[in-house]
């Protein structure tokens, strides 16, 4: 069936070929016999296996690897096979690879249990991820999300390189609530690209723009992309810790996002969009209830509701306020919403399943474990060394995977290692989440950067290194909130305030390093030294914070004239 599949694939979408619709049936005589024996699966699988269940397993992780094919590229299919491949080939590998072996039974029958594919990356795929993509798909069923741009338009689309600001706000919205990068990308982007163009953006930067805001959705709480809810799981952390510590970084990456299109509008001398282009805000303002949902939703999250009844309560509450608007929400439009969110489901639930083999694989075989020993011998004593390592495994792993598998797989691989170190699991989590988010826009393989480049008809490779520099914010706040957890909201109030405020102006300068304007143009030379002083900042040392205020002291005096080398001539005389 899947080969006829290959051999003749169907053309017309909206035709089933009699290929597929075999393949829907094994898909379905595989779930009822894997919910069927769910208890002995679990108890048998890895005592007395049975030929049945091996073959079940075998069909389902086959019908897994081919949905993922279809809806998310082979980069994935082909990380997945290179584990299943080693389940077998371990005995035979030197080293730290190297691994006992395991019956064909008892291998796939492990695979198919709540240790792989069945554990927590599908159960919270099928959960939360569905859940929050389903209110997603409700405020774009009833309108409400596209008020969200309009009132960021009104807002900020009239001042200096306007689009690129409406773009920071409403697409790190949107991209916390449906926890895709390259999507986010592509629903919202087909919008603020143009207007970015439009107003004096580069191509490749509107594109990078619009990829660094949509990615950083997925560290911006509440909802993080459902990744709150993963490292919930994973770690035992309660939610609202997650959530709380997950605050000031995500100001800082948004808040280093805007100062980076605010000065590069001001560098090149750009306008807004003219008003009569732009929403009336007062119009807008007499529909501010239609951010109920967000409210309800974040409120009652933070009020110790279940993640399934403050989903509901929010699609609930966009449908209802959409009653007081032009488009209403009834029957049919809520059949929208769910046809909506199917849709983008099936991506995600695909390669959460398929990353679901992987942690199979890592857990049968003890990889993890071994490849965590090895992380520590290279790195001796030092932890430094081990999160530069990690940084690079978590950002190679999610080049190839979504975040919420590549976070899974990195979290499993990784996170043991570095808490053996003595780095708090909080801290370890966080950090390897980071990377795990901000691989969508690291060069080579930045999807969310490429999806931004195909609607503004950029360069790709191009496109990914800028939307690497806008976002250079996420790739230095871990290593600093690893030396200072006051990021993390962790120690007490006044170290927590001290280093936010510091945090912040370090974030100023960093933009003003990558943009070349401080008070002005500045050229390279000054340009690293403001770069350093802005790294000395954010790790919020009174020391570090002294050096830094002294350098953006003195590129001041040098750009208003009061330092010059006759100046500086004249003192040495």
């Amino acid at each position: 069936m899947l080969l006829a599949s290959w051999i003749q694939p169907i053309r017309n979408r909206t035709n089933l070929s009699l290929a597929d619709t075999l393949l829907a049936v094994a898909a379905v005589v595989v779930g009822i016999y894997i919910i069927g024996h769910a208890d002995l699966l679990r108890t048998r699988a890895q005592v007395f296996p049975h030929a049945n269940d091996m073959w079940a397993s075998i069909a389902g992780i086959i019908l897994i690897l081919e949905l993922t094919r279809r809806l998310a590229g082979l980069a994935l299919v082909i990380i997945v096979g290179v584990f299943l491949a080693y389940g077998f080939v371990g005995p035979w590998l030197p080293g730290v690879l190297n691994h006992r072996g395991y019956a064909p039974a008892r291998f796939f029958g492990f695979i198919y249990t709540d240790n792989g594919i069945l554990g927590p990356t599908t159960a919270i795929s099928s959960t939360y991820i569905i859940l929050f993509i389903t209110f997603a798909a409700f405020l774009q069923a009833s309108r409400v999300g596209e008020y969200f741009v309009n009132f960021a338009f009104a807002a900020a689309g009239g001042t200096r390189g306007g689009p690129a600001k409406v773009a920071v706000f409403a697409s790190g919205l949107m991209g916390m609530i449906n926890g895709t990068s390259a999507g986010n990308v592509v629903s919202t982007g087909t919008l603020t690209i143009p207007l970015m163009k439009k107003v004096g953006y580069r191509p490749q930067t509107a594109a990078s723009v619009e990829a660094a805001a949509s990615s950083g959705g997925q560290i911006l709480p509440p909802i993080m992309g459902a990744g709150a809810f993963i490292m919930a799981e994973i770690t035992g952390i309660a939610y609202r810790d997650i959530v709380i510590a997950a605050i000031i970084p995500a100001i800082l990456y948004f808040t280093s996002v805007y100062f980076m299109v605010d000065k590069e509008a001001l560098k090149k001398g750009m306008q807004g969009l003219p008003r009569d282009m732009l929403p009336r805000f007062d119009v807008l303002a007499r529909r501010v209830f239609l951010f109920i949902p967000i409210v309800i939703l974040i409120g009652a999250l933070f009020m110790g509701y279940s993640v399934i009844r403050a989903g509901t309560l929010a699609m609930a509450s966009a449908a209802v306020v959409s009653w007081f608007t032009p488009h209403k929400m009834l029957v049919r439009e809520i059949l929208y919403a769910f046809e909506i969110a199917a849709r983008m489901s099936l991506q995600l639930v695909a390669v959460c399943a398929a990353a679901g083999v992987i942690v199979g694989v890592i857990a049968l075989t003890g990889v993890g474990t071994r490849f965590s020993s090895l992380l520590l011998g290279f790195a001796g004593q030092s932890q430094l060394l081990a999160l530069v390592f990690a940084m690079l495994v978590a950002i190679i792993l999610g080049m190839g995977m979504p975040t919420t598998a590549a976070y899974a797989v990195a979290a499993a691989v990784i996170a043991p290692g570095l808490i053996r170190m003595g780095i708090e699991p909080l801290t370890a989590h966080f950090f390897i989440f980071y990377y795990a988010v901000m691989s969508a826009i690291t060069p080579p393989v930045a999807l969310a950067a490429y999806a931004g480049a195909a609607i503004a008809q950029s360069d790709p490779m191009k496109t990914s290194v800028e939307s690497f520099k806008i976002g250079l914010a996420a790739f230095i706040v871990p290593f600093i909130f690893f030396f200072n957890d006051g990021l993390l909201m962790q120690g007490d109030w006044f170290n927590i305030i001290h280093v936010f405020f510091t945090a912040l102006l370090g974030i100023y300068l960093l933009a003003s390093a990558v943009q070349g304007w401080l008070f002005g143009v500045i050229g390279w030379p000054l340009r690293v030294l403001v770069g350093g002083a802005a790294i000395a900042m954010i790790s919020g040392g009174w020391l570090s914070d002294a050096i830094g205020l002294g350098v953006a002291a003195l590129v001041f005096f040098i750009q208003r004239g009061g330092i010059t080398p006759n100046t500086v001539a004249k003192g040495h005389d």
